[in-house]
């Protein structure tokens, strides 16, 4: 495990080499911290100096401090330093108050010479770094040496402390992440669950409309509609949970302190979010069946929002290489979006058989209010709705975003424009949006 310095900690670190140089008048000091702790696999670890004074000074390559965990011994690049005190230089400081005589014996085996004084930073049996001193006009005397001695025994505690905060704070940011994940996944899964609930909801009330009162099959499609509305609450319900949630993790966040010391970096991997086919084998397929199920729904949904759906489809299509289970939410995200945007007495148009290089498209255009202009550059980001947030049209920004991730697992794009590319449908005062999902042609 690599270490880690805040920038309070070198801030200390300066403060107590100020004490060393005024007070005890020291012409060169150096706090080192270990790059990793002492029990380190690899059996050695480099002495990295934070602080150094003067600041002029130079460590040449080749001279930085090791420690050889497994000889318990400490070198200057190939040299051993003090090879016959580096047992005892490595001794965890005694817990108890150490009588005088035996004080002052541990405090010759810091000593490298009269001037010299180095003093191991050791807390709870780790070795965290030394604490590096000397002057040249005259020795330490015994009363200097425990000045010292009680610098570095600070030096190490705040040193522990700071690993401490690190540690938290990287377990804070860990805990975020995981808690990040499990919204996308819950956001995801709620956003998923919509579409075929709203379909629901629209084949019940299609069925009511065809049922004369009296007819002993009404009540079922009452109820059908009813249970429809109630799981409509509670997914807005959900979502303000969701909400509530979002602030509540933004104010758990720790603001970040510079770091001097090179520090454990991990790779965080993409999370899982389970979309609908994650796993699932790419096969061969064609657009216009599955599209024939979605267009079911569509239909029956523009016929209750008294929109026009328009579609053009051409024969002997070629096939397209996708994952269906994955595509089938692609456009059933895109489709819906297409009729929640647009207003009543408006058209979707659906065409198949677009091409270009080796892919074959499916545009879905509408005549809805269309995307400004600032808003294209954010289309894919979750959570991102724009100019849409500011009206009362319900949605949570993911459609697109799911639908980008996707296309892309399955090396297709989507492109976004608006106003509609569609001239057949679009008008200046409803510019409208096509979005058009490319897919890799079946070899």
């Amino acid at each position: 495990m690599l270490m880690s310095a805040s920038s309070d900690f070198v801030a200390l670190c300066r403060e107590q080499i100020a004490l060393l140089t005024q007070g005890l008048g020291a012409s060169l000091s150096v706090v080192y911290l270990a790059q990793e702790l002492v029990d380190s696999p690899t059996g050695e670890t480099k002495l990295i100096p934070v602080v150094v004074y003067p600041e002029t000074a130079v460590i040449l390559p080749g001279e930085e401090i090791v420690l050889a965990a497994a000889q318990k011994q400490l070198r200057v690049g190939n040299s051993p330093l003090i090879p016959q005190q580096s047992a005892r230089l490595l001794t965890p400081a005694p817990t108890t108050e150490t009588p005088p005589t035996e004080h002052r014996h541990l405090a010759e085996d810091f000593l490298l010479s009269g001037h010299q004084f180095v003093f191991p930073l050791i807390h709870e049996g780790v070795m965290m770094g030394l604490l590096v001193t000397g002057r040249d006009d005259r020795p330490w005397d015994e009363q200097e040496q425990n000045q010292i001695q009680s610098i570095g025994q600070t030096l190490a505690i705040a040193c522990i402390l700071d690993q401490r905060r690190a540690w938290l704070q990287h377990q804070l940011h860990q805990q975020q992440i995981l808690q990040e994940q499990q919204r996308d996944l819950l956001d995801n899964l709620l956003h998923q669950f919509r579409n075929p609930l709203t379909a629901l909801r629209t084949f019940g009330k299609l069925l009511l409309k065809r049922l004369r009162p009296g007819d002993p099959n009404r009540e079922v499609g009452e109820n059908i509609v009813r249970e429809s509305d109630r799981l409509k609450e509670l997914l807005q319900k959900f979502d303000e949970v969701i909400d509530w949630a979002n602030v509540d993790s933004e104010l758990l966040a720790l603001p970040s302190n510079d770091v001097f010391v090179e520090a454990t970096v991990q790779k965080e991997s993409q999370p899982v979010l389970l979309l609908p086919g994650t796993g699932d084998k790419e096969t061969d397929c064609s657009l216009a069946e599955l599209l024939t199920p979605l267009l079911v729904s569509a239909q029956a949904i523009a016929q209750e929002r008294n929109l026009e759906l328009i579609l053009a489809i051409p024969q002997n299509l070629p096939l397209v290489k996708a994952n269906i289970k994955a595509l089938t939410e692609v456009l059933s995200n895109i489709i819906d979006n297409a009729l929640k945007y647009t207003p009543a007495g408006g058209k979707i148009y659906i065409e198949l058989g677009k091409v270009k290089a080796n892919l074959q498209g499916i545009a879905i255009s509408d005549t809805g209010p269309g995307i400004p202009k600032e808003d294209l550059a954010h289309i894919g980001e979750r959570h991102y709705r724009g100019v849409q947030a500011q009206t009362t049209i319900p949605g949570t920004g993911l459609g697109i975003a799911i639908a980008k991730q996707l296309i892309e697992q399955m090396q297709g794009q989507i492109e976004v424009f608006s106003p509609a590319i569609n001239s057949a449908i679009a008008t200046p005062n409803a510019p409208g949006t096509t979005v058009i999902v490319w897919l890799i042609v079946s070899q």
